[in-house]
């Protein structure tokens, strides 16, 4: 038999073509073998009939947050099921030192084996991890994690100068857990540039996607705000957490962000969740400026489908916050005109019973920040994209092609020969509820809740194995580690 495993009757949506084309997938090998009509099932050892479904390449959901609020060991179970259930096939976490995470700081020689001997055997998903240089001796490992670990992108938390995960703190040493002569300020955002540089420049096949990602927000103003904000007392949730982090925070951010880069000669910067008009102006704005730095532009599916009307309230707390519905439309205005690179769920796990106090329930302030989300990306995007004429190549290339290519998944992102088979089998007609309840997450919530859709993931494959089906979780952890760049 030629084939491990035939998909019969599917649409195939590739991410660099125009339109849909039906056709049946052959995998041998864990790898995609050909997408051709008419092929014999006789030559194959399982049959899995597509019912005429869409079969987009499998999610690359490019920014998670595994093991932040629970055990890493934990949450890599159920996240990784739940991004399953939504057509992910490979997740990247971002990780860093300091509380939260594994609560521990030091170098990343001791700390990201840890990582990865907790993450190993758990994951439902292919998986890797981009790293925060927390300090001057985390910027000296870099060259280190590109070779040894294959670790190709690294993350810059701007705000982290006076405010901790939820809001202003008084203690940043203690809570990023660096020593005594560490600051967390603008000149080591550009000593971790320059050192992502270095790296680039001493591993030159690689240097293309060996890249930074930065959360833009400025501390300063949002230090500031805050204190308006509590002071005056006539916003609550969602709309005082927006203005307590206000859009030029943002904005002002990137500005900082892009001259640093300049700078410092890094020209591979990904801008991360950007939520305002603000913000995503002022990154079209330094691509202008400066447009020798390949700048890569990301959103959320939580600021694309929720603003600060939203019933969630706390529950949608997230940093950068939820904003008002004219940022939104924004945000898709721009995605349509091809601005924006990807879509990511910033999927952060945050039990109720973490998320919010029960005596503060209510109260913006004291909840703490995130959410998950990695299960409702796909089917969010092409049932809302749709009805705004977001094509679906498009919408596999904001999913999979663009962010595996970026950070280095060489063998995902496409439905092509020899590329790992990896799919997401979508029926485009299927209108649905998002319940909290049907999903493997352990958060028990979500700020998507009633949320109508009119798409839904049917079966997700992962290098030619079925791992989800009908929203059931199957089989044992199969993900592996990500290597990166993979070949």
């Amino acid at each position: 038999m030629q084939y491990d495993l035939l998909i019969k009757n599917v649409r195939v949506v590739r991410p660099n073509e125009h339109g849909v084309r039906e056709a049946d997938i052959a995998v041998k090998g864990e790898k995609f073998f050909t997408i051709e009509n008419g092929l014999d099932v006789k030559e194959a050892k399982s049959v899995y009939d597509g019912k005429g479904w869409l079969a987009f390449p499998g999610v690359v959901d490019a920014h998670m947050h595994t093991g932040i609020y629970a055990p890493l060991a934990e949450d890599a179970v159920s996240e990784s099921r739940a991004a399953a259930q939504g057509g992910v096939t490979s997740s990247l976490n971002y990780f860093r030192g300091g509380q939260y995470y594994l609560n521990k700081g030091g170098p990343y020689r001791q700390l990201f084996p840890e990582v990865l001997e907790l993450s190993a055997g758990r994951f439902h998903v292919d998986y890797g991890y981009h790293l925060a240089p927390m300090d001057g001796a985390q910027i000296s490992e870099i060259p280190y994690l590109v070779e040894e670990h294959g670790v190709s992108s690294f993350k810059i938390f701007m705000f982290y100068g006076s405010h901790g995960l939820h809001g202003r703190s008084d203690s940043q040493r203690e809570f990023l857990m660096i020593g005594p002569d560490e600051r967390y300020d603008y000149a080591h955002f550009e000593f971790i540039m320059r050192g992502v540089q270095a790296a680039r420049e001493r591993f030159p096949d690689k240097a293309a996607q060996i890249s930074l990602s930065l959360h833009c927000e400025t501390a300063e103003i949002m230090t500031a705000y805050t204190k308006i904000v509590e002071s005056q007392k006539n916003l609550e949730g969602l709309a005082a957490y927006h203005a307590a982090r206000p859009p030029h925070s943002e904005g002002l951010a990137v500005f900082i962000a892009a001259y640093l880069a300049n700078e410092a000669a890094l020209p591979t910067i990904n801008l991360l969740h950007l939520s305002s008009r603000k913000a995503l102006e002022a990154a079209l704005q330094m691509q202008e400026v400066f447009p020798h730095i390949d700048f890569r532009r990301e959103v959320t599916i939580g600021h694309l489908l929720l603003d600060i009307r939203s019933s969630a309230g706390v529950l949608a707390k997230v940093n950068p916050p939820i904003r008002p519905r004219e940022d939104v439309e924004f945000l898709w205005q721009k995605l349509l005109e091809g601005k924006v690179d990807w879509v990511v769920s910033d999927h952060a796990c945050c039990r109720q019973e973490t998320k919010a106090a029960k005596q503060a329930f209510g109260n913006i302030w004291l909840a703490k920040s995130g959410f998950g989300g990695t299960e409702y990306l796909l089917p969010a995007l092409v049932s809302e994209g749709m009805k705004r004429g977001l094509s679906l190549n498009r919408i596999s290339a904001l999913l999979s092609f663009n962010p595996a290519r970026r950070f280095g998944l060489n063998s995902k992102g496409d439905i092509a020969a020899g590329l790992d088979a990896d799919l997401a089998l979508v029926d485009p007609r299927e209108s649905w509820t998002v319940r909290a309840r049907e999903s493997a997450s352990t958060q028990g919530y979500t700020p998507f809740e009633g949320i109508e859709l009119g798409a839904r993931v049917k079966a997700t494959f992962l290098r030619g194995a079925l791992v989800c089906e009908n929203g059931n979780p199957v089989g044992k952890p199969r993900g592996r580690y990500l290597h990166r760049p993979t070949a």
